[in-house]
């Protein structure tokens, strides 16, 4: 039996402003180079795509609804995306739900989704989560900075922190107002159920052979959300 891992690829990574081609083959490779000894499931982000949707609805009344909505829907986009692009081992039609993700895992090593339903103030972070929970798998989240800092990353004083109990990491989720497309690592939900759950949680970043270091049991730059 191949281990499952249980990766969230936020959308930052797939298009920042546009399809991040460079960093997406570099992830590609790195999939299928380790698919003798992992099955992995990938929820993709909704990134610039999602968010250009949500500033959209910034003035209408059940915003946050329809912002919600409209960012699972750019989900999906990227992981049909990343369907084709990753090709042969990847599934080739989105499942719509966590019992789907189980019977695409017996034909496919590598299985991308989006957002599975609506979740109030939740992203696709929270679906990635719950899928580990379900599938009893360690938690990656591959986002645009190097793993959890103390503040804001853009800030001169901020620190990077290797390591981070869950509770800990929970009280920084908490401390933040959530609204759709937010850039915090994890949303809050998310943070509460790695927590309640006891996931261990990998936050890597852009520099992708982390991934495969990771993967292998090697040095990896980032950092790891564990009691």
């Amino acid at each position: 039996m191949k281990k499952i891992v249980v990766i969230s690829l936020g959308g930052s990574i797939i298009i920042p402003d546009e399809i991040n081609k460079f960093i997406l083959e570099k992830f590609k490779k790195i999939l299928n180079k380790n698919t003798n000894k992992y099955k992995f499931v990938v929820v993709c982000g909704g990134g610039k795509t999602a968010r250009n949707y949500i500033d959209g609805f910034s003035m209408i009344p059940k915003k946050e609804y329809y912002q919600t909505l409209f960012g699972i829907a750019a989900t999906r986009l990227n992981a049909k995306f990343m369907t084709a692009f990753v090709g042969s081992n990847a599934n080739k039609t989105l499942p719509k739900n966590m019992e789907d993700i189980e019977d695409y895992l017996a034909k496919h090593d590598i299985v991308f989704c989006g957002a599975l339903r609506y979740g109030r103030h939740e992203t696709s972070d929270s679906t990635a989560v719950k899928l580990a929970h379900f599938f009893d798998s360690d938690f990656i989240n591959i986002t645009n900075v190097q793993g959890v800092y103390d503040k804001d990353p853009k800030l001169k004083n901020s620190k990077y922190i290797p390591e981070i109990s869950h509770d800990d990491f929970y009280k920084m989720a908490k401390k933040i107002h959530y609204k759709p497309g937010q850039h915090f690592i994890l949303d809050q939900t998310a943070a509460e159920l790695i927590k309640k759950n006891n996931i261990r949680t990998f936050i890597l970043g852009p520099d992708i052979k982390q991934l495969d270091n990771l993967l292998n049991e090697k040095h990896f730059v980032g950092t790891i959300i564990e009691s």
